[in-house]
């Protein structure tokens, strides 16, 4: 495994997954950067493909769930054998979140988090890596790909913790938005000490009580920063969160080297992804130059 700035993996820690299959995934903790500890799960994917066309045995997918999410809820486990017909797949729980170690800073030193799972991912031999974000996780994935762009053009044998394709999924645009009721609930939850309680206690979430200082790149700050790398972005027209102007703004920032899909009637993240529209996304990561 690889030990470089990232992260590294604490190699006691492997153990089958819960669930079962004649490829049993592996289970570890991963540390990043700054020392925290990530849950994280490595799927081999399927073997072969429902339309009889096998996957994809470079690729390998890292899944960035949202806010309150983690590597065992249902819906991350949906989008992740989703992607298995389609390549290898790493999920895992960003600080904070479930088993993984520190409080959640809500979109700040995750990406030490995704660049920790997305070293790993290639320390199984993956030529290729797509990191797909929802949300929080969204928004995570545009900043890691400014932040950590491609070694040169040679992909064979390469162990950083940059991405080769990008899908960002119902993602804010910029930070401290609170134009919708649901938006700020979650402000309440992020910076009340009586929201941070229900965060730990009814959403097994820890948030971390300081405010960020420095303000991270925002999302669409990042996104020019991303090029040449292909960025997709996803958002619903009925997302209760974050409206169209969020996506569009993205998608302004990204240039030609950004794809927006604005879908009909969608919500807002995992749980308003349909399965059409993974296999889409699948799609489409497939299809991007390798």
């Amino acid at each position: 495994m690889s030990t470089g700035a990232a992260g590294h993996v604490a190699r006691s820690t492997v153990r089958p997954n819960s669930e079962t299959s004649r490829r049993a995934p592996l289970r570890t903790f991963l540390y990043t950067a700054d020392g925290i500890s990530i849950d994280s799960v490595y799927d081999r994917g399927a073997v072969v493909y429902d339309a009889g066309r096998p996957p994809s045995r470079d690729l390998v997918f890292v899944v960035a769930h949202g806010f309150t999410g983690d590597v065992d809820r249902p819906h991350v486990r949906r989008i992740a054998q989703a992607f298995a017909q389609y390549g290898a797949v790493v999920t895992f729980s960003f600080r904070g979140h479930g088993a993984s170690g520190g409080r959640s800073t809500v979109g700040d030193k995750e990406v030490l988090d995704l660049a920790a799972a997305v070293q790993w991912a290639r320390s199984f031999g993956h030529a290729r890596v797509a990191t797909v974000g929802f949300s929080m996780g969204g928004s995570v994935v545009l900043r890691h790909a400014a932040l950590y762009p491609p070694e040169g053009s040679e992909r064979e044998g390469r162990t950083d913790g940059g991405t080769d394709a990008v899908v960002s999924v119902s993602a804010p645009a910029r930070w401290y938005y609170r134009g919708t009721a649901p938006m700020r609930r979650l402000h309440w939850l992020v910076t009340r000490p009586s929201g941070r309680l229900v965060g730990r206690y009814g959403l097994r979430t820890r948030i971390h009580h300081r405010e960020w200082d420095p303000v991270p790149l925002s999302p669409v700050e990042a996104m020019p920063r991303i090029a040449p790398t292909p960025v997709l972005v996803v958002h619903g027209d009925r997302d209760g969160y974050f409206p169209v102007d969020h996506p569009r703004m993205l998608a302004t920032a990204a240039g030609d080297h950004g794809e927006l899909w604005l879908e009909p009637g969608m919500g807002h993240a995992e749980h308003a992804a349909t399965d059409a529209l993974l296999a889409r996304i699948g799609d489409w990561v497939l299809s991007r130059p390798g």
